[in-house]
């Protein structure tokens, strides 16, 4: 029945988790229009795909359309919303799309979590790649293997993030559900604690009776719903009671090494090519997928180590000048945390963080703990909020991170409200040897790499 309907309008299609669902009807062959505010590579590479895009939102661009998708960035009032209700167009939101679309394939992924959703799905394709499944891929970043975010694949398997933003996950039936950690995020979407708990129970029991629910059982938050999963569960983490464990860990900038355990019987020692103890939970998350799928270990761990990471992940931009520039998307406390740490295992290098606050809401009630996980670098650069889809809260600017910083002693934090200035502020602070860290999931991005470009300039020039 779903392929009935041939001709779908994507509002704010620029998005990347919106861009991986249109990509992957193109390549389905449905006919698929969208609108964003913006030109940018992403709506570029969908209209050379086949992709119809409208640049601003206009109630004729829904003229066509059997079926409207939306994003959570856009409001209810948009105008070509208001058509399609007008029109009788039926409306969904993005997760109900994506369900629709892992119901065509025997077998579904789902990874859920705070944090580490893109890069464990990737993980897990990358994997599932490697074993010549064929996986079909749909994930919140680009995927370096593949350069993009989604991919149709020919097997009857497919991955997909499960967001808990606005409880979009409640949308998906996966067959294998993953649970990277819970914490306390987007609670503008939730009640309370008890409310996001719930909401993640409730996506582990939608799993059906003959699949699997695997958890990090380091985690607090998913310790706490443990009890309440009624399906059955593979955990994974660094204790040696988890079903798969690591242990002997070792760094080498952007290698990490360790010694892969299941059920406390060591099967091998694994080098992924990225860096972090994050990234280590990631693989053993993707490597509990893999067995449930019934894969020989080695084709595992072949797999895990296959993976060459995703954009915006610790991805290094490069040395020049004797300075290393990386960007990084962590936005939430936890990830800051787990960033710099990784830097700090890898590398005896400065740290100099440069970072974008994310969201205004995000800011006013982490800020603190932003402060006290910028405490693990030398520099601190602290620039104004990205915004997203919020309007200003008044009182809360980046200048809230910087104070607090600086509050709780860290000697070397400055403010700017200008990013255009941001080249300069990083020549007054940087030495031979240090390494740039652009951090924040908006446009902070973009700086480091313009700051990159300036010290290869310099490089060429000298």
């Amino acid at each position: 029945m779903f392929r009935k309907v041939k001709k779908i309008h994507f509002v704010g299609i620029g998005g990347i988790g919106m861009s991986g669902i249109a990509e992957l009807l193109i390549n389905l062959n449905f006919s698929i229009t969208g609108s964003d505010i913006n030109k940018t590579e992403i709506t570029q590479k969908l209209m050379n795909s086949g992709a119809r895009i409208f640049i601003g939102h206009n109630e004729s661009n829904v003229k066509d359309a059997e079926v409207l998708v939306y994003s959570s960035a856009i409001s209810k009032d948009n105008t070509e919303l208001i058509e399609a209700k007008k029109n009788k167009i039926p409306i969904i939101k993005r997760a109900e799309m994506l369900g629709a679309l892992i119901a065509l394939k025997e077998t579904s992924i789902g990874v859920s979590g705070t944090h580490g959703k893109t890069s464990t799905s990737s993980m897990i394709g990358a994997l599932l790649s490697s074993a010549k499944m064929d996986p079909t891929l749909v994930v919140g970043g680009l995927v370096k293997n593949l350069d993009t975010n989604s991919k149709l694949g020919a097997g009857n398997i497919i991955v997909v993030e499960a967001d808990e933003y606005d409880k979009s996950f409640l949308q998906l039936r996966p067959t294998i559900a993953v649970l990277t950690n819970i914490e306390e995020e987007h609670m503008d979407c939730y009640e309370d604690l008890n409310d996001l708990h719930n909401s993640f129970t409730q996506f582990a029991n939608s799993v059906p009776f003959y699949g699997r629910v695997v958890v990090c059982s380091d985690s607090p938050g998913v310790q706490k719903i443990l009890k309440k999963i009624k399906r059955p569960i593979t955990t994974y983490g660094f204790s040696k009671e988890s079903t798969f464990s690591a242990n002997k860990i070792s760094y080498s900038e952007d290698k990490t090494t360790f010694s892969l355990y299941h059920k406390g019987e060591k099967f091998g020692d694994i080098e992924i090519n990225v860096p972090g103890e994050h990234n280590i939970l990631n693989s053993l998350a993707a490597i509990a997928v893999g067995f449930e799928l019934g894969l020989d270990m080695q084709t595992i761990i072949n797999g895990v180590m296959s993976y060459g990471g995703v954009r915006r992940r610790f991805e290094i931009k490069g040395t020049a000048q004797g300075v290393m520039v990386v960007d990084d998307y962590a936005h939430h406390p936890t990830e800051v945390t787990a960033t710099l740490q990784a830097a700090r295992d890898g590398w005896s290098r400065r740290i100099v963080a440069v970072f974008q606050p994310h969201l205004f809401s995000r800011t006013k009630d982490f800020y603190k703990e932003f402060a006290a996980a910028f405490m693990n670098c030398d520099v601190l650069i602290v620039t104004d909020i990205y915004p997203a889809r919020e309007k200003p809260i008044n009182g809360v600017t980046g200048e809230l991170v910087y104070n607090a910083a600086k509050s709780a002693g860290h000697e070397n934090v400055f403010y700017i409200n200008d990013l255009e200035n941001l080249n300069n502020e990083l020549n007054n602070v940087t030495q031979k040897n240090d390494m740039v860290i652009t951090i924040g999931a908006g446009t902070i991005w973009r700086y480091g790499q313009k700051y990159f470009e300036y010290l290869l300039n310099k490089e060429k020039a000298a």
